[in-house]
């Protein structure tokens, strides 16, 4: 890096907003892309020339128009809970810590609108104190921020009743251009498409509004069964089951969870289980749905300790895969669709094929209304060869693989393509955005 790049980010920035130390540069290099052994030797060695930490959208933009003027890649970085590499600077340059823009504007009657570097953690508390709360977050909500989350993440927590980020999930974004002069748009609407899960790659986002639900007391609470089949069954008719208001609707099969050491105690060894969240008043009809195929309810966490410690969301999505990590180092995962009415039978056909090689557990979510068994599998990993012969397996009988062991955005299969290949021409016309995450940016 010459020294009269390093001198002018300094100059135009500031000490305090442009770091250059190299334990500054390394952290901040990285997110979770370890979870992926495909990915961890691929990405390691990946570093920042610098890093520019705003702390509001004038600080923000003069970072933009010095990497224009200088031809340097940007890579926007919230919270770097990511596990794709999608904060991995492929190509050098710097990276783009938003998480100092962190101030929540407002909070409205059934929305708020906040800074993308606030965290969902704190969002929901300041909601729920106002008697709202988040429709959806991911497991790592006490980490992530929301900018991180609506550009890098998909649905979790809450999706069994309001669908994923697509679904009505972003009201409003603030977007930054990268060019000689950053733009300043306001997107809404349909026009949010190229901006959401795009890992950055068309605009940086600065601000949201998104809605919020009337808060709801959670009862949590865990129901065993003798076998995987069983505990399928009684998820599925629980998820589709409108009389009974749900956050979470996650189906378990042992080992994992043996995986889970801080609720040991919650969990009948051997047994398959049920992690819910379910609105207070409804365990009675909880237990009548899981006594028709013999489970019964283990252990309760009643409203009034919700968020008061470690909570069951904790350990499902991909939280599972780091409790996993925990035990075996060597455990990696895969995310999925099962299909609706089929799942029971697909479950089989896995565990048939692959015994505890492939370890199952699924949430339940609405997409667009419609159910949809979601799973991120365990797999118990040699190589990349056996992997993809797992992946080819599932898509065999008819579950839909998004692969998370490629950093590149098709690949993974939530980019809508064409939509943010048209949106990047327009908004990063050198391809300085997080260049190489975008498989069509150079079409």
């Amino acid at each position: 890096m010459a020294t009269e790049w390093r001198k002018e980010a300094v100059d135009v920035l500031g000490e305090e907003r442009f770091l250059l130390d190299p334990a500054s540069r390394e952290k901040l290099s990285k997110d979770y892309y370890w979870y992926s052994p495909v990915l961890e030797p691929l990405l390691r060695e990946k570093l920042a020339d610098g890093v520019a930490a705003p702390t509001d959208e004038r600080e923000l933009a003069a970072a933009l128009a010095f990497a224009y003027r200088h031809r340097l890649p940007i890579t926007v970085r919230g919270a770097g809970t990511g596990n794709y590499g999608q904060a991995v600077p492929l190509e050098g340059g710097i990276v783009l810590d938003v998480s100092g823009l962190n101030r929540v504007l407002e909070i409205g009657p059934g929305y708020a609108r906040v800074q993308c570097g606030v965290r969902m953690g704190a969002l929901e508390k300041r909601a729920r104190e106002q008697g709202q709360e988040l429709r959806i977050y991911p497991s790592t909500y006490a980490k992530a921020t929301i900018g991180g989350f609506v550009c890098g993440g998909s649905g979790g927590i809450g999706s069994i009743s309001w669908g994923n980020l697509w679904d009505g999930n972003v009201l409003e974004a603030i977007v930054y251009t990268l060019e000689e002069r950053p733009r300043r748009l306001t997107v809404h609407g349909a026009d949010l498409l190229p901006y959401i899960h795009n890992y950055g790659t068309t605009g940086v986002v600065t601000e949201l509004v998104i809605p919020l639900a009337p808060r709801v007391e959670w009862a949590q609470s865990v129901v065993s069964f003798e076998s995987f089949d069983d505990a399928l069954a009684v998820s599925e008719a629980l998820a589709g089951d409108d009389s009974i208001r749900k956050r979470l609707v996650s189906a378990v099969e042992w080992p994992i969870p043996a995986f889970f050491k801080p609720l040991a105690k919650a969990f009948r060894q051997g047994a398959a289980a049920l992690l819910l969240e379910t609105e207070d008043g409804s365990l009675e009809a909880v237990s009548a749905l899981a006594a028709a195929r013999g489970g019964a309810i283990e252990h309760v966490i009643p409203p009034e300790r919700y968020r008061q410690g470690i909570g069951l969301s904790d350990f499902t999505w991909n939280h599972t895969t780091l409790w996993a990590l925990k035990t075996e180092p060597s455990i990696t995962y895969l995310q999925a669709d099962f299909s609706l009415g089929k799942v029971a039978e697909q479950a089989r056909r896995l565990k048939a094929e692959f015994g505890d090689e492939v370890l199952l557990h699924l949430e339940w979510i609405r997409v667009s209304g419609e159910l949809v068994p979601t799973a991120l599998p365990l797999v118990r990993y040699t190589d990349a060869s056996r992997l993809y012969e797992i992946v080819a397996f599932c898509e065999s009988i008819g579950v839909v693989i998004y692969d998370p062991h490629t950093w590149i955005l098709e690949d993974g299969g939530r980019g809508e393509a064409n939509v943010m290949q048209r949106k990047k021409r327009e908004n990063d016309p050198l391809g300085l955005l997080n260049p190489g995450k975008l498989r069509t940016e150079g079409a």
